[in-house]
């Protein structure tokens, strides 16, 4: 089981910062997922940076959302 999301920072350029609760931190680029049905909608960049921790995942006002494993996984080693 891979470890849930403790703190999520928007960056520039629909990157998400990423900490996670084993004390690794990760950089999650979403550029590919903005052309994909539902995540289009987070092209609007003040919905992009609305982005919050829920239940150790990436959830968004509008109900969508990115699971630990997913973020984790695709999510690149950095500061």
């Amino acid at each position: 089981m891979n470890p849930y999301v403790k703190k999520v920072e928007p960056l520039d350029n629909y990157h998400l910062k990423l900490w996670f609760e084993n004390g690794e931190k990760k950089i999650f680029d979403l550029t590919p997922y903005l052309n994909k049905d539902i995540f289009k909608q987070l092209q609007n960049i003040s919905l992009f940076t609305s982005a919050q921790v829920i239940a150790g995942s990436v959830e968004w006002p509008n109900g969508l959302d990115l699971s630990y494993d997913t973020l984790y996984l695709e999510g690149e080693t950095g500061e």
